[in-house]
C-alpha cells in the first residue's frame, strides 16, 4: 500500500509541475507584479521596505489561492470529461490513495509557489523577517488555501474544461482585485472595503500581512475562511452527489 501511495504523489506532482496554468498564473505572474509594484512603480510611499514585504505577502497569497481554484478545478474537469474518473474507479488503486494524491500534489505545488515567491522577495528586494516570521508566514498561507481548494473542487463539477478555465479565471482575478491583493483595500471606495472585508481573498492576505507585522492572525479571519471552507464542501459534495444520480 505504501508504494502504490507513493507513486501516486509522485505521478500526481509530475503532472501538476507540467501544468502550464500552474507555471504562469502561480509563479510568473505574481513575481512579475511584485517586481513592477515594489521596483518600477513606487507605491509604497517613504517606508518602502515595510510595503516590500507587504506585498510579497499579497503576491504569495495570490499565487496559491490560483493554483487551488484553478489548476486544482481545471484538472478535475480534464479527468472526468477523458472518462480518467471513471476509469480510476474500475482499478485496484483505493479511492482515499487517489484523494491522497492528488491533495499531496497540490500542497507541494503550493509549497514551490511559497518558496519561490519569496526567494523573488529575497533578491529583488532584499525583504529580511525573523525565521519565525518565515515559518509562521508559510504554515497560515497552505492552512489558509483549504477554501479555495474547497472553490477548486466546486470548479470540478462543471462540464466543459473552457467553461472552467473561463469561470476560474474570472473567480480568481475578481477576489484578487476585491481582497486587497493588487492594491491595498484601503484605497478602495468604503462600499468595495466593506465588501471586501468579508471575502476569503481578503482574510487569507491579512493574515499573511498581520504576521509579518508581528500580530497573529484576527480571529475573524480564521472564522471567515473555515466558514467559506463549509460552505463551499457542502455545495462542491451535493453538486457531485446530485451528477454521481443522473
Amino acid at each position: 500500500m505504501m508504494k502504490i501511495l507513493i507513486k501516486q504523489c509522485r505521478a500526481e506532482l509530475l503532472r501538476v509541475i507540467r501544468n502550464p496554468y500552474y507555471v504562469f498564473w502561480s509563479l510568473l505572474m505574481p513575481i512579475m507584479f511584485y517586481f513592477i509594484f515594489t521596483r518600477v512603480v513606487n507605491t509604497g510611499g517613504e517606508n518602502q521596505a515595510e510595503w516590500a514585504a507587504h506585498y510579497l505577502m499579497s503576491m504569495t497569497t495570490f499565487s496559491v489561492m490560483g493554483s487551488a481554484i484553478m489548476t486544482l478545478g481545471i484538472r478535475l474537469v480534464q479527468e472526468r470529461t477523458q472518462g480518467w474518473t471513471t476509469f480510476m474507479r474500475v482499478t485496484p488503486l483505493p479511492g482515499p490513495v487517489y484523494f491522497f494524491g492528488k491533495m499531496f500534489g497540490q500542497t507541494v505545488m503550493h509549497l514551490i509557489s511559497i518558496v519561490f515567491i519569496f526567494l523573488a522577495g529575497v533578491l529583488i528586494n532584499g525583504v529580511s523577517l525573523p525565521a519565525l516570521t518565515w515559518v509562521y508566514s508559510v504554515l497560515w498561507i497552505l492552512a489558509g488555501s483549504l477554501p479555495f481548494l474547497a472553490i477548486g473542487t466546486l470548479v470540478g463539477t462543471m462540464k466543459r474544461v473552457d467553461t472552467a478555465s473561463g469561470v476560474s479565471n474570472a473567480i480568481y482575478l475578481a477576489l484578487a482585485v476585491t481582497g486587497g491583493m493588487w492594491m491595498p483595500i484601503e484605497i478602495m471606495p468604503k462600499l468595495m472595503q466593506h465588501i471586501g472585508k468579508w471575502l476569503p481573498s481578503y482574510n487569507f492576505g491579512n493574515g499573511a500581512w498581520e504576521i509579518i507585522r508581528g500580530h497573529a492572525p484576527d480571529w475573524s479571519n480564521i472564522l471567515i475562511l473555515l466558514g467559506y471552507l463549509i460552505l463551499f464542501m457542502i455545495l462542491s459534495t451535493y453538486i457531485r452527489k446530485k451528477q454521481e444520480v443522473v
